[in-house]
């Protein structure tokens, strides 16, 4: 009997309306254990090269791990892969909540979904049995009329619903897809590829227990962590201030991006810290499934020209900033509101904050004008403005139909010399921490294979002298010496790469980030103790890692195949400019050959070409992937 999983893989053909159960053997899950790694096997696998990726050909592959839905904390995260429509590269995304946990208790270790409904349908899945529905009804709802009414056909409040929202079902190539109406599969547009399906959504429903190895064992390690959270500083801060507890020092140092990064300084960045949220809209905190750090933030408001519902959560700290001090927006009661838009409508937030503030800085410029926008005065600070173009941005109106391409894709039908103001990597938006302060940020953006991205890796800051967390307690790894978050030598790239392939793992194991070290209380020898327990399996932390480096290397074979090289490694102009403006002006800007230096050593390390960034095939042989060497030959 296998722990941990269920050793079932559902396939479903929405082309054909049918469905099959796959039976891996044991070596299968051992090799890929979830998550993006398990997603990458059949993207590569069964797609084609260049597939289109609203086409029926894209597969869409909902992935948790052989340890997702245990009791031990922060393990709720479940990942969705297809090929992004807004990079035309490997796209994934993770989320917490419930909806991964509840899929295992249903029965399955994934989803792999290909093929096309001609009709809006979503599927059922209750205990190992599944049902594709008539979703007709459900086009053009948002999400909170989706979930209720999805719980009142099936009877059962319980049912958790995966879902996309207009935006979706609009082809918006920044779509997400949503779970609990708050937790999100953002970035990368795969609420898009669901909505090219006519998937409206997913629901599950599942009551039989996990087969755990060692409960007992679980059980513990749970209650000793749970113990911890509140004398951990770290934990303490994501439970008392959230991802907003970022706002304070971004600002204060002057690097909160503004105006659409033409500058770090907001001088009414002390309007949207923490302590001003918390004392002003935030009405509860909540948590996702067995995690005791509850650092979601709830909201509420009611005034009678302004309603923000609590059901969708609250803005985190990229939303804070994506959709208020990039857009020149201090009211924090307006980006709660636009916070709650995007989740009726499951549009990223960092991605619908970006091309609305590249909109405004063209607006300024005079290469958008009160004609292309339908009357609106774009302007940055104009807080209903924006409000307006997200309504629009979601149906596909005006302007918005534009804009729901993305800032690249605008750019090049705009002209006039607009791509200037799009920051991406990729051509996905990028999120709001600035790299001239983090160089190791800076190396996520460039080779995260999906666009860029803040969490591929950890931060600088947790590695930055000998007191810090990286450094105390994950010498396991050989990580024993600090290094300065704005270095750019050697001993920084070395070390972003052990922590994009430990990240990695998180993401291929459904581990929450802040839930483990360097982020919060748990440590790598209890989560390594936590998948033991949970599988059976004898397993290391050199096991771990070659699993990390695997799915690296998939994924940038995958890319590889879609035409990407390593000219596509690189940072937005931006970031090798000085900082304008604030405490920071006239300083910061990185040395793009150093930058660039920087990259052929990665790649060197990673044991890829130093030119091109492609795998040798003596690396492929040492992680077990010898099918992919006619790939890169």
């Amino acid at each position: 009997m296998p722990f941990g999983y269920s050793g079932n893989i559902l396939h479903i053909d929405l082309s054909s309306r049918k469905h099959w159960i796959e039976h891996p053997p044991e070596n299968f899950y051992r090799t890929y254990m979830g998550g993006r790694a398990l997603a990458l096997y059949y993207m590569l696998k069964e797609m084609k090269p260049k597939t289109d990726p609203l086409s029926p050909d894209n597969l869409l592959i909902f992935a948790p791990s052989v340890i997702t839905g245990t009791p031990a904390p922060a393990i709720p995260r479940y990942t969705v892969c297809a090929k992004s429509p807004l990079t035309g590269a490997q796209g994934e995304a993770e989320a917490g909540g419930w909806w991964g946990p509840e899929l295992k208790k249903a029965g399955f270790d994934a989803i792999v979904i290909k093929g096309g409904s001609p009709t809006p349908v979503y599927l059922y899945i209750k205990d190992g049995k599944v049902e594709i529905k008539d979703a007709t009804h459900l086009w053009g709802k948002d999400t909170g009329t989706t979930q209720m009414t999805i719980r009142e056909e099936l009877a059962d409040d319980k049912i958790r619903i995966a879902q996309i929202g207009p935006a979706g079902e609009n082809l918006v190539r920044f779509a997400n897809i949503v779970n609990e109406l708050k937790h999100f599969n953002g970035r990368n547009g795969l609420g898009a590829v669901m909505g090219s399906k006519k998937l409206k959504a997913i629901a599950v429903r599942g009551t039989k227990p996990i087969n755990l190895f060692d409960k007992e064992k679980i059980s513990q390690i749970t209650k000793e962590i749970t113990k911890r959270v509140m004398d951990n500083p770290l934990s303490r801060g994501f439970r008392e201030l959230g991802t907003p507890g970022t706002v304070r020092p971004a600002y204060e140092a002057g690097c909160l991006p503004s105006y659409n990064w033409t500058t770090g300084y907001f001088k009414e960045g002390e309007s949207l810290t923490a302590e001003t949220y918390n004392k002003t809209i935030l009405k509860r905190t909540e948590g996702c499934f067995a995690c005791p750090i509850r650092c979601k933030r709830v909201v509420e408001i009611n005034e009678p020209d302004l309603k923000v519902n609590h059901a969708y959560g609250g803005p985190e700290y990229e939303t804070i900033a994506s959709l208020g001090s990039i857009c020149g927006i201090s009211d924090l009661k307006y980006i709660a509101k636009a916070n709650e838009l995007c989740n009726r409508y499951t549009m990223d937030t960092i991605s619908t904050g970006m091309v609305i503030a590249f909109a405004m800085q063209c607006y300024q410029e005079g290469l958008l004008t009160k004609e292309d926008t339908g009357g609106i005065e774009l302007t940055f600070g104009n807080k209903e403005a924006v409000l307006e173009i997200i309504e629009k941005i979601a149906y596909r109106e005006g302007l918005g139909d534009l804009l729901s391409q993305g800032s690249y894709l605008a750019a090049q039908k705009i002209g006039k010399g607009s791509e200037k103001f799009t920051h991406q990597v990729k051509r996905q938006e990028i999120p709001m921490h600035d790299p001239r302060l983090k160089t190791g940020v800076g190396l996520q953006y460039a080779l995260s294979d999906y666009g860029a991205d803040h969490m591929k890796a950890a931060h600088d800051p947790f590695f930055k002298d000998k007191d810090s967390v990286g450094i105390k307690e994950m010498k396991g790894l050989g990580i024993l010496e600090p290094v300065s978050p704005t270095d750019m030598g050697e001993k920084k790239v070395a070390l972003f790469k052990l922590w994009d392939i430990y990240w990695t793992v998180f993401d291929i194991l459904g581990v929450c980030d802040f839930g483990y070290v360097p982020r919060s209380v748990g440590t790598m020898e209890e989560l390594l103790e936590i998948i033991k327990s949970t599988t059976g399996w004898k397993t290391t932390w050199f096991e771990l890692m070659k699993l990390g480096e695997r799915s690296i290397n998939m994924a940038r074979i995958f890319n590889y195949r879609e035409g990407f090289t390593s000219k596509d490694d690189t940072l937005p102009e931006v970031f090798y400019q000085n900082f304008k403006g604030g405490p920071l002006d006239g300083q910061g800007a990185i040395n793009k050959k150093d930058f660039e230096k920087a990259i052929k050593l990665r790649y060197e390390l990673m044991g890829w070409n130093q030119d091109t960034g492609i795998p040798a095939p003596a690396k492929l042989i040492e992680l077990g992937l010898n099918w992919l060497i006619k790939e890169v030959k």
